[in-house]
């Protein structure tokens, strides 16, 4: 199935440095890095070291395990669990059968090693009462592949001869980590077992030979299933994708659709994926029934639902018009379905039924989108829908794939355990499922509004012509957005194609757009008479033509979603007050907040608000001051260059200098809910003028 086997990357020579619980590390950090291995977030590992009792002096046996909520490819020591062995055998006494096995989580903190603060996982016990002392779970397509199979025991027996064992699927929890130990106990000579529809557990006397272990147990499955999986997969195929461009341009065009109509109870972002596995399996002939399926390992069906929501659309004969006005009946008809399983699984405890809507969305011959609370999660989700399709492929090539029971799956989506997580998760911030279009991002205002955003949760595009600058930008904020967050792309605001260009990336990167700052800007002076036809034009061109293209854009996009959205334009303190020598500028300026009044008289019938931040001598981290404009406003007030932030500071009622951060706390305010009311508004951020007070 891999083009390429899964190598060992284990080094003697490093693992010779390590501690037992850096080996540890070490081992959990190379399995994770392999989405073959083990998909983000799932799988577990755990080592059992002698360690020093801070109580007594004495050595006791100490479980590591990996940590509620943790990732292996980028754990760090502290993402592991500590527990005393000899209390995590003592639990067995407190175990009053399968009816009450959730009550034994509550017990895992009383063994808690050297006040270790973090959480132990609902896995903890699988791990524990395997005796060997290095113990991996993983979640490799192919093994999961041979798990979901309906002749799943026979085949582990046939390919693994007898060196796995292989138990029925169970929920995961404190009797499955019963089974496990007796299993293991009972066939002493398994180097791991096969739990059905779910996973892999291999182990071993040191971290190295578990991990390799690990390693090879895959690659004979990998092995097996390409010796033997019948072709084509999935029934072979009833289209072709489409080209990579229209593939782009219909995704691009139903994301924002979508977005709006599954998040009026929450704002949803989005993630569109066209890879070669996605196109395969959206092209194929068993689509539909493979699909209907629904998934079978728990991790994969904890983020990606029950079932996917298969998009009506023909590539062979395009009729987009159709989709469109077909979606809300499609949604409608997806949502009471999801009800209904709800319904028939519920159990008098159960929590309340949640979003009812798809996770995953499969568009033949175009691809999958994902849509979730954040990006991250809607990108994991889409990975997690890929792993299914691998399973898929892997098990109907040998035998016949087996989703999860619908009873089952309903009792892990619904799991009290789980309901607790969620309700420990921490408030969202404040612009938390926004998108945000900043234009002129490169520049001091743009990255330091791009910054807040960011901090508040939003996810933002950033555009400017600068493409070196740009690019500066970018490696500055990932530093604050982490790589899911931020987009970037290069683009004339001035052009509306261009323009269109950067609302599609948009559409694509996150799933469309519900904030608009209107920065791009440039700044230049001359004396009336010397003032050139094609200075007058540049400023109209970027600060009035500019703005009217990116806002009529962001303004179509917004009313496509149907959740309202805010704007505002960045223009300046010379909007209202006249400047000498600088009649273009000025007038650019008047025109750009006159325009947002304009707009938000029309966008107030769609919740659309539109307001204007004045800055006045932002000086530091300013392009434009590091240019000409500089000496042009110097030589204007007859001052030295170096001179103009303190002339400006004195120049202001309040005697302060107006720093980037001043203007996108501003813009902050006035694009979140806490100027939910606001509209038509100017905020002057220029530490005090006079002759620009509003009223």
């Amino acid at each position: 199935m891999q083009a390429e086997p899964i190598q060992s990357r284990w080094d003697d020579a490093v693992a010779a440095t390590l501690s037992e619980p850096e080996l540890l590390l070490y081992r959990s950090n190379l399995l994770g890095s392999d989405m073959r291995i083990t998909n983000f977030g799932g799988g577990n590992t755990s080592a059992k070291i002698m360690m020093t009792d801070p109580l007594d002096g004495q050595q006791v046996e100490v479980l590591w395990v990996k940590g509620s909520g943790g990732d292996l490819g980028s754990i760090k020591l502290d993402g592991f669990s500590t527990l005393y062995m000899d209390k995590l055998r003592a639990l067995k006494n407190r175990y009053r059968g399968l009816a009450l096995e959730d009550e034994m989580v509550a017990y895992l903190p009383h063994c808690t090693f050297n006040l270790n603060p973090r959480a132990a996982s609902i896995d903890t016990p699988l791990h524990a009462y395997i005796k060997q002392a290095h113990v991996d779970h993983m979640h490799p397509d192919a093994v999961i592949a041979i798990a979901a199979c309906a002749n799943s025991k026979s085949l582990t027996a046939k390919i693994f001869e007898g060196e796995l064992g292989w138990l029925p699927w169970q929920r995961p929890g404190y009797d499955l980590g019963l089974k496990l130990e007796a299993l293991s106990s009972e066939q002493p000579h398994l180097k791991g077992i096969i739990l059905e529809g779910h996973g892999l557990f291999t182990w071993g006397d040191t971290a190295k030979s578990c991990y390799e272990t690990t390693l090879a147990i895959i690659r004979r499955a990998d092995d097996w299933l390409a010796a033997n999986s019948r072709q084509p997969a999935f029934g072979g195929s009833r289209s072709a994708p489409l080209p990579a461009e229209e593939r782009t341009s219909i995704a691009a065009r139903l994301m924002p659709l979508l977005r709006g109509k599954i998040s009026q109870q929450e704002y949803k972002l989005g993630h569109f994926d066209d890879s070669a596995a996605v196109l395969e399996f959206v092209c194929s002939a068993d689509l539909q029934p493979l699909a209907a399926l629904g998934t079978s390992c728990p991790d994969h069906f904890l983020r990606t639902k029950i079932r996917p929501f298969v998009v009506d659309f023909d590539p062979l004969n395009q009729d987009l018009d159709k989709l469109v006005a077909g979606l809300d009946d499609a949604l409608a008809a997806y949502r009471a379905d999801y009800t209904a399983y709800y319904q028939r699984c519920r159990h008098d405890n159960s929590p309340a039924v949640r979003d009812a809507n798809p996770i995953i969305y499969l568009i033949p011959g175009v691809g999958m989108l994902s849509f979730a609370k954040d990006k991250a999660t809607a990108r994991i989700a889409g990975e997690f829908y890929v792993n299914a399709i691998n399973v898929m492929r892997g098990a109907n090539g040998v035998d016949t794939y087996v989703g999860l029971p619908e009873q089952e799956a309903f009792d892990i989506e619904y799991w009290l355990l789980e309901e607790a997580k969620l309700q420990r998760m921490p408030k969202p911030k404040s612009l938390a499922g926004r998108i945000a279009l900043v234009t002129g991002g490169a520049g001091g205002i743009g990255q330091a509004v791009a910054r807040q955003l960011l901090q508040e949760g939003a996810c933002v595009m950033l555009t400017d012509i600068d493409s070196e600058a740009l690019a500066q930008a970018k490696e500055a904020l990932r530093k604050v957005a982490g790589p899911d967050n931020l987009a970037t792309v290069r683009a004339d605001i001035t052009s509306e194609e261009q323009v269109e260009t950067i609302l599609n990336a948009s559409a694509l990167a996150f799933g469309g757009l519900d904030l608009l700052v209107s920065n791009a800007g440039i700044a230049s002076s001359a004396p009336f008479e010397e003032t050139s036809l094609a200075l007058w034009e540049r400023n109209q061109s970027i600060l009035v033509t500019g703005y009217f293209l990116a806002s009529r854009g962001a303004y179509r996009m917004m009313q496509q979603q149907k959740l309202g959205g805010s704007m505002v334009f960045v223009a300046s303190k010379n909007g209202l007050v006249a400047s000498g020598g600088a009649a273009a500028y000025c007038t650019a300026k008047a025109a750009e907040i006159h325009l947002a009044r304009c707009l938000a008289l029309e966008g107030a019938a769609h919740g659309i608000r539109v307001n204007v931040v004045n800055p006045d001598a932002v000086i530091r981290g300013s392009r434009i001051w590091d240019g000409k404009w500089k000496e042009e406003r110097a030589a204007s007030n007859k001052i030295d260059s170096d001179d103009i932030e303190d002339f400006y500071r004195q120049r202001s009622m309040l005697k302060r200098s107006v720093l980037p951060e001043d203007i996108s706390e501003a813009v902050y305010f006035l694009l979140s809910e806490k100027a939910g009311k606001s509209t038509g508004n100017i905020i002057n951020v220029d530490a005090g003028n006079a002759a620009a007070f509003t009223r």
